[in-house]
């Protein structure tokens, strides 16, 4: 209450201090705690915080250039590990191509074996094929001549030569063959 029956005293007392405006001993105690303060700052604070700032900011350059060198180093490995497995699939490959190469040397060497075989076979399948048309001609020839012979002698009454009945059954079978 004595605060407002001071605003009423001044107001009619027409001048009075200015409660707002500050006193010239305020203003040189609070200039004097800002050039405390700046200098304080300027010279200690400021240079503290600028090398905490530099030193975070080397951390994190030295981290950036520490992860750009591992993964650099992870493409090395990684190209490293690209060019062993195709130097494994190259030599698996080459591997493969000449067990590919043994086994056909040995399909072909065996095959060579079984066709001799056969062709060995074939031909003494002819040479019995042969003996038995030989000695099959041989007994139809025999056969037909008898019977020829038996004919003619039925149609003429006399036996014929059995050389000239064998000959004609021969001429005859000779002549049949090639047609």
């Amino acid at each position: 209450m004595q605060f407002v029956l001071t605003l009423i005293a001044a107001e009619g007392a027409g001048t009075g201090p200015n409660p707002i405006a500050p006193e010239t001993k305020e203003l040189v105690l609070g200039a004097a705690s800002f050039l405390v303060f700046f200098a304080a700052m300027r010279l200690w604070l400021f240079p503290k915080v600028k090398a905490g700032m530099q030193l975070r900011y080397d951390g994190i350059r030295a981290d950036h250039e520490a992860a750009g060198a591992a993964t650099d180093a992870a493409r090395a490995e990684v190209a490293r590990y690209e060019a062993a497995i195709a130097e494994v699939r190259a030599e698996a490959a080459a591997r493969l191509d000449k067990a590919r190469a043994k086994a056909d040397a040995e399909r072909q060497a065996r095959m060579s074996v079984v066709n001799a075989r056969i062709a060995q076979q074939r031909s003494e399948a002819d040479r019995e094929v042969a003996a038995a048309r030989a000695a099959a001609r041989d007994q139809v020839a025999s056969g037909v001549a008898e019977v020829a012979s038996r004919m003619a002698e039925l149609a003429v009454g006399a036996r014929p030569d059995a050389a000239a009945v064998r000959r004609a059954v021969d001429a005859a079978m000779a002549s049949g063959s090639r047609s």
